[in-house]
């Protein structure tokens, strides 16, 4: 089933320009575009695109840097950092957009640090359905997942990836109960599976040889594990006031 994705998002992919450029005869030096993501992807594929004809036109090299992670930001900050001469550019997506308020300790503004230059593009976006949801198109999912409230589980790339945030957004427009976490069932497999490769002789022996010790934990334990060390170190970071630098 396809979903246009124009109906529901704002951006797809776009460039922005680190504050504005005062230089004259621009440009007299190579410029960088920075891609957020790895070479091949989409992103890559745009930057590398417009960089040609940027080349071409303006008589300097445009040339790419890929600079992946941390959902675009680690791109982002590169460029923020650079000195305001229109030498740094930022191929942006709508990462940039949520990324301001789902990361809280961002060391750059992306509405206040960067300068707003040309879109590119805007794609739309697909829904598919395993064969055994009965729904062929969007309206039928959406009514299939409200008579099955928690019952359908939605797969993305990871909290805070496109298909994930496309996803919530999708979700609180249309009021559909979709769990985004691996089913219960696969959990529970996996969790016996890694438990009874701990209580391995050979499992157990290798792990000495490492150094540690062998921890075979339920879900619901493993989960309060979780807890505990979060709040154990919060308390730690906190009491020491340590700062990442």
């Amino acid at each position: 089933m396809r979903l246009v994705r124009r109906h529901f998002l704002s951006l797809a992919a776009g460039a922005a320009l680190c504050r504005a450029a005062r230089a004259q005869a621009y440009p007299s030096r190579p410029v960088r575009i920075v891609s957020g993501f790895p070479p091949g992807g989409v992103n890559d594929t745009y930057a590398r695109l417009i960089g040609q004809w940027l080349s071409e036109r303006l008589g300097q090299q445009f040339f790419v840097e890929n600079r992946p992670g941390a959902g675009g930001n680690i791109a982002a900050e590169s460029v923020a950092k650079a000195a305001a001469d229109g030498y740094s550019l930022l191929l942006s997506t709508s990462a940039d957009a949520w990324n301001a308020t789902l990361y809280d300790n961002l060391k750059f503004n992306f509405m206040r640090d960067f300068a707003a230059v040309a879109t590119i593009s805007r794609a739309p976006g697909v829904v598919v359905v395993h064969p055994s949801v009965p729904a062929t198109s969007v309206p039928e999912l959406i009514a299939n997942a409200k008579k099955n409230p928690g019952k359908i589980t939605v797969a993305s790339a990871g909290i805070g990836s496109a298909p994930h945030m496309y996803w919530e957004l999708f979700r609180s427009r249309s009021g559909v109960d979709m769990p985004h976490s691996t089913p219960s069932e696969i959990v529970g497999t996996l969790n016996r599976e890694i438990n009874l490769a701990l209580a391995d002789p050979k499992m157990t022996r290798r792990i000495a040889e490492l150094g540690d010790v062998p921890v075979a934990l339920s879900t619901s334990e493993f989960a309060k594990l979780i807890a505990d060390e979060t709040e154990k170190w919060a308390n730690v970071i906190r009491t020491a006031n340590i700062r990442a630098e």
